[in-house]
């Protein structure tokens, strides 16, 4: 006999239900395995589902699934979750905790701006490596030629928690024209082929953004674009800091994301550079959109 798991929709990096990025929320199953989590998250079929459940280190741990893999971290569903647990009560009290996740233990902190309450997530920090792989063939494999790209900046992969290539744009317009072939992002980042990519520029739509971003998923995660992306949000400031503007010290800014497809969200990404390493935080806020039952 099967049975059924309830799953919340929150759409995350908006306070507008159906925009902002989708995730899906799982509280307290702690019976499941990884199997029928890996089952959930692919009938959900959402870009990622969380899964909340007891941690013997840290006041939650937080595993997260693709509809085709695990991974080990994600920031616009850490957002959904967390204002899940605090707007349904469960975090009563508390403006600070720590969560366990597959890169560690990170901070969170919950404050209130305009009513709304928005969260606050610290991220590992960040790596860059050089792409290597062939440019021309990137372009075409989101649908752009090799002057859409800015050659003025460097093209690398880069992680706070995920591997994402980060591929400077020149210009806003830009980004209508991406079609992205996933099938064959591997064999062209060959140095790491599970890596995402995520097309941005300083060009943006609103004037509160200073950049503007797509992402475009792994093959190997069983979806093909993600709408608004926190972890990737998050390494664009440590990204700002090392190749852009290496005069300062410290940044905050707002990344927008969604536009094209419309899922319009906003992300607040902050970085501040300490002795030879850089911090990064990524700020947003989320909206309940509905309840699910998943059979297993």
């Amino acid at each position: 006999m099967s049975s059924a798991v309830t799953v919340y929709h929150y759409d995350a990096f908006s306070n507008l239900a159906n925009k902002g990025n989708p995730a899906g929320v799982v509280i307290g199953e702690e019976q499941l395995s990884e199997e029928q989590m890996q089952k959930i998250a692919y009938n959900v079929g959402f870009n990622e589902t969380v899964f909340i459940i007891l941690s013997n280190i840290a006041d939650v741990k937080l595993k997260f699934f693709t509809p085709g893999h695990e991974i080990n971290l994600c920031g616009h569903a850490t957002m959904a979750s967390l204002y899940c647990l605090k707007t349904r009560g469960l975090l009563e009290g508390k403006d600070h905790i720590t969560i366990e996740t597959n890169v560690g233990i990170l901070d969170i902190h919950f404050s209130t701006k305009n009513k709304q309450i928005y969260i606050e997530m610290n991220q590992s920090e960040p790596i860059f490596k050089p792409f290597n792989g062939d440019v021309h063939k990137l372009a075409q494999s989101i649908g752009l030629s090799v002057n859409d790209i800015d050659h003025s900046k460097p093209l690398v992969y880069g992680s706070t928690g995920t591997w994402t290539l980060l591929i400077p744009i020149v210009q806003l317009y830009s980004f209508n024209k991406m079609i992205p072939v996933s099938k064959d992002f591997p064999q062209i980042l060959s140095e790491n082929p599970r890596a995402s990519i995520h097309p941005f520029c300083l060009e943006t739509e609103h004037a509160d953004a200073f950049m503007h971003a797509r992402h475009f998923s792994s093959p190997y995660s069983g979806t093909i674009e993600d709408p608004v992306t926190g972890t990737a949000s998050g390494v664009m400031g440590a990204y700002y800091l090392t190749y852009i503007n290496k005069e300062i010290n410290e940044t905050t800014f707002i990344v927008e994301q969604g536009q094209e497809i419309d899922r319009d969200g906003r992300v607040i990404v902050n970085a501040k550079r300490t002795n030879n390493n850089i911090n990064v935080s990524i700020e947003g806020t989320a909206v309940f959109v509905k309840e699910m039952h998943i059979q297993l």
